[in-house]
């Protein structure tokens, strides 16, 4: 595959008479000011840019994720979990050198770490090509459920107009995503002795279905589970379906009824 270079960033600024790599870009600090989401596509845009043609890093951030779960270990805790997955790295490996796939799915990962936080989200963990998050307010399921919706909505749409056209530049292919969505308690779990150094992560139903769920999406689709579904607004129920499944593929039921659970696509 031949690789174009485009000479300007997006926003055609001065970012750039410098040649030197390892620049930090922190996703979070301008995220954090973002009003609007035409800048908040220019500023995804600037820093794909900038890691492709110049080889900026992403800076490693602190993410309050683990200060928050190292105070609620052994707590059970209701949260929406979200998982989404890079559609199509596997194809990637074949045409790409593996410096540009490690760039290019280490942006799209700090890029959709940056949704889930804007959102009030925390981001549990990168695994592979798929980010891990979660939302949690005891308070109000709703505000948890809308938060975890608008995140995942800004996710497919920062693929498409934030990433794809800079990738597009330089003749790469489009990126898609699959996400899936579900609510339920889960436990924080601390793996060795060590308050501040041992691994802590989460277990639960939630986690594990919301994984299942998001291995069931098609490329660009948003999959949420009724647990998920039932805390919306009416409003946000209505761009919502619920999923058909052919026979026997999708067996998983509800822990609360028995019943098959369901699943719903979105719509818009």
């Amino acid at each position: 595959m031949t690789e174009n270079t485009p000479e300007t960033s997006p926003s055609q600024s001065n970012t750039d008479n410098d040649n030197s790599k390892g620049i930090e870009m922190d996703p979070n600090e301008s995220n954090e000011k973002v009003t609007d989401f035409d800048t908040m596509i220019l500023e995804t845009q600037k820093r794909v840019w900038g890691a492709l043609k110049k080889g900026y890093e992403y800076s490693g951030s602190i993410d309050e994720s683990d200060k928050f779960l190292r105070k609620h270990v052994f707590s059970k805790l209701n949260m929406m979990v979200i998982y989404v997955d890079l559609v199509g790295s596997t194809t990637m490996t074949l045409e790409m050198r593996a410096e540009k796939i490690a760039t290019i799915i280490g942006s799209f990962a700090q890029e959709m770490a940056a949704v889930i936080r804007q959102n009030n989200g925390y981001v549990l963990k990168f695994v592979g090509d798929s980010v891990i998050g979660y939302f949690v307010d005891d308070d109000s399921p709703t505000t948890i459920s809308e938060n975890a919706l608008n995140c995942a909505k800004s996710m497919v749409s920062v693929i498409h107009k934030g990433i794809n056209p800079i990738l597009n530049q330089y003749d790469y292919p489009d990126l898609m995503v699959k996400v899936g969505i579900d609510f339920g308690q889960n436990m924080v779990v601390r793996y060795g002795a060590d308050v501040q150094q041992s691994h802590v992560d989460l277990i639960g139903p939630a986690m594990n279905i919301a994984a299942k769920i998001q291995s069931m999406a098609k490329p660009d689709q948003i999959l949420i589970g009724s647990d998920v579904y039932d805390n919306l607004s009416t409003d946000s129920q209505k761009e919502f379906i619920m999923v058909r499944w052919k026979k026997d593929e999708w067996k998983y039921r509800s822990r609360l009824t028995g019943d098959i659970y369901q699943v719903y696509e979105f719509k818009g």
